[in-house]
């Protein structure tokens, strides 16, 4: 079989080996579409250095065709079509023993902790499965990993039906909080700096903000009527944009971070003070997640005709990450079986 793995200084490679058997507990995948996203970015710039073990297969936005079962494996069989939820929790730590194992204060991530879908066959653990409806097209199907990502997220922020929501960054995670917002009612507004992303957002019928043309504080105000939006989601991962959000939410408003800082950012305490804000945290994501992000899938509510920009076969994984580096794409899906 043939895999992709980050090798160290930026680089992936391209390499073939035999697949294993799976062992007890185990179900061996044909793996169809993996999803780069910017867990992988970040890996193969050696933010992740520290954490990963090189040569690391990686990859985790995925979808599959089990092929073979392991001894002890109940309730699949070959043939079944499933994505995967990449996570590892110890089941003993204080916050598993809460209910919160998705945040286990010792959280494995699969394929960062663990090897990861961008190979032709993956083992993996039966718990870590999760079923697809049998027509769903596989393309679209690697698309659950991030839609239950921003489930989660839209979750966490007890927004309601007629919410007026702000949304900072328009990249596939804010795209998609966007789209289930407003599937659930809200309206929804985006802050994105990239032309050519906002002239995509637009054509699905969101308003787009450029916060360098627009004073995204006033036009807010406006919009809402001078008492400021109901939710706002921090998700393009810029300083700027945390300290702004805070002047953009209402009374008793919530902001929601979602993207991944790797530093600490200054944050205007005053404005959550003086405007009794709620500050939630939002990461990963639960198994309710995914089952509601494959309905939502399943249903049509997702616009994922325009987040996939193209799928590419393995060979071309280094080239789709510099499409993705350049802002030339959304969503780039890899066509893992392609060749085979």
């Amino acid at each position: 079989m043939r895999s992709v793995s980050y090798i160290g200084s930026g680089r992936v490679e391209v390499s073939e080996q035999p697949a294993a058997v799976p062992a007890a507990g185990e179900v061996q995948l044909s793996v169809a579409f993996t999803g780069l996203c910017g867990t992988d970015m970040h890996i193969i710039h050696g933010s992740m250095d520290a954490r990963v073990t090189t040569p690391l297969v990686f990859g985790h936005e995925m979808s599959g065709i089990v092929e073979q079962i392991g001894a002890g494996v109940e309730g699949w069989s070959v043939g079944d079509r499933v994505t995967v939820m990449p996570l590892q929790w110890d089941d003993s730590c204080p916050a598993c023993l809460a209910g919160h194992r998705h945040i286990c204060q010792n959280l494995d991530f699969v394929g960062i902790d663990w090897p990861g879908s961008l190979q032709q066959r993956w083992n993996v653990r039966a718990e870590w499965l999760i079923r697809l409806p049998d027509d769903m097209p596989l393309d679209i199907a690697a698309l659950a990993e991030p839609t239950a990502v921003a489930v989660h997220d839209v979750r966490r922020s007890e927004l309601r039906p007629g919410d007026k929501v702000v949304v900072i960054g328009g990249g596939p995670i804010g795209l998609l909080i966007a789209s289930i917002a407003r599937h659930l009612g809200a309206e929804v507004v985006v802050i994105e700096l990239a032309p050519a992303r906002r002239a995509q957002i637009a054509e699905l019928g969101f308003e787009t903000l450029d916060p360098r043309v627009t004073n995204q504080d006033a036009w807010v105000e406006r919009w809402t009527g001078g008492a400021g939006a109901d939710v706002v989601f921090e998700v393009s991962g810029a300083a700027a944009a945390v300290l702004g959000a805070t002047s953009l939410a209402k009374v008793r408003g919530t902001v929601v971070v979602v993207a991944i800082h790797p530093t600490p950012r200054p944050i205007d305490l005053q404005r959550v003070f003086w405007r009794e804000l709620r500050l939630l945290g939002a990461r990963v994501y639960e198994r309710r997640d995914f089952d509601t992000a494959v309905g939502l899938l399943a249903e049509g509510a997702i616009p994922t005709e325009l987040l996939i920009t193209k799928i590419v076969p393995l060979s071309q994984v280094q080239s789709a990450f510099d499409d993705l580096e350049q802002g030339n794409a959304l969503k780039i899906l890899v066509d893992v079986g392609a060749g085979e």
